[in-house]
């Protein structure tokens, strides 16, 4: 394997197509790759063990899973893990960044940057634990999953052992029963695990665009970069929308994959053959999608001012604080009460202080109203990234104990 090249798939594919030396054109892709090897054999080895009571599906799913195994934690796992820990960085660093929040697009109670970036940052994680979770299957079971001519060779070997135990040295776990093909349940489960990253992914790559468009976060510009051809002062999110256009490409083939790769007419049909060769298309759109994600949260630093100035433009926001401080006093119409004085129109500061002057409360009751700003009504939420920043180092220490 280490010295197989260009010239040598050249050679496997003429003797699928056209044939070599005596031998006509296969039409068949794993008997023409053993044919090749038959070529390349030692002189000492007998060339009647290659393939020996195998079909292509004993080759090929042992080979695609040897794939995607690496390609999945080792090549997507690795940017992953790289936008996560950036998440949690910019969450912690901005923990206490009040910001006015958005339900349904209008202004709601405020909340921080930090808290919402490790919103984010848990998804993924739990996300990715479940990729990182499945387990991929192979068999060695010959034309129909029964050893049938394994048996009839040679009757006294234990072969479901024998496959059990070279499937389990490559590093995968044995499928004991199956088809002519190993079923794809395993692949259609990781699929649909990286259906789910690519989901918490999307809606990140479109709140920094919104954020991006509310002036909420600024990007760093780059010397010479041209950001429109005739507009010159512009700096495009085009890092979050490469990753949202490839996310959803990928996302869309995730699906498709996870629901055809686990069906197979009776013993074996093709169709399966032909689905998973789009599988490596696939993860690179997930892999793009991920690098023009991580080089966008590299580019973003928030706009301090923007977000302060939005959050004090809206004090309506604390209705919600005055109407349930009213209703622990025992005011069951506080919420009606508040919701005439804000709903439907421009409240000031000055102008909810008046209200809160007129309420029929204790003093005690309206100081503690009148100290309400929206810049510090954001609850634990600054707290909530220390738990789960918290949370991160308990796992990484029980995973360094395992």
């Amino acid at each position: 394997a280490d010295t197989f090249d260009a010239d040598d798939a050249a050679l496997v594919k003429r003797i699928e197509t056209e044939g070599y030396g005596d031998r006509p054109a296969t039409n068949h892709d794993v008997k023409a790759v053993e044919y090749f090897l038959r070529e390349r054999l030692p002189a000492e080895v007998d060339p009647a063990w290659v393939h020996f009571g195998l079909t292509s599906a004993d080759i090929n799913n042992l080979a695609y899973r040897l794939l995607l195994g690496p390609a999945v934690e080792e090549v997507l796992g690795g940017r992953l893990r790289a936008i996560h820990d950036r998440l949690d960085s910019l969450a912690e660093r901005h923990r206490d960044l009040a910001m006015l929040a958005r339900t349904h697009g209008q202004p709601a109670t405020p909340t921080t940057l930090g808290k919402e970036l490790a919103v984010y940052a848990d998804r993924l994680q739990r996300q990715h634990d479940r990729v990182q979770s499945v387990q991929l299957r192979g068999k060695l079971a010959g034309a129909s999953g029964s050893y049938a001519a394994h048996v009839a060779a040679y009757p006294d070997v234990d072969w479901p052992a024998f496959a059990q135990a070279f499937v389990e040295q490559l590093g995968l776990v044995h499928a004991p029963v199956t088809t002519q093909t190993n079923p794809g349940d395993d692949i259609a489960t990781l699929c649909a695990a990286l259906g789910g990253v690519n989901g918490v992914l999307l809606d990140l790559a479109v709140d920094a665009w919104l954020y991006i468009s509310r002036d909420y976060l600024g990007q760093r510009s780059t010397a010479g970069e041209v950001g429109s051809s005739t507009m010159p002062h512009k700096i495009n999110p085009i890092d979050f929308e490469n990753a949202e256009g490839n996310l959803s490409k990928a996302t869309r083939e995730l699906g498709f994959l996870s629901e055809s790769l686990v069906r197979s007419r009776l013993q074996r049909d093709l169709s399966d053959s032909t689905v998973k060769r789009t599988i490596g298309a696939t993860l690179a759109h997930c892999l793009l999608g991920y690098e023009k994600l991580a080089d966008g949260l590299g580019s973003v630093t928030p706009n301090e001012a923007v977000i302060a100035a939005d959050l004090e433009a809206h004090p309506e926001v604390l209705g919600e604080a005055i109407q349930t401080i009213l209703r622990r006093e025992g005011d069951p119409e506080a919420y009606e009460a508040i919701r005439t004085a804000t709903r439907d129109r421009s409240v000031s500061l000055a102008q909810l202080q008046s209200v809160i002057a007129d309420l029929d409360v204790s003093e005690p009751v309206r100081a503690e109203l009148q100290s309400l700003s929206p810049a510090a009504y954001t609850g634990v939420a600054a707290d909530l990234v220390d738990t789960r920043s918290n949370h991160d180092a308990d796992q990484e220490h029980d995973q360094s104990q395992d």
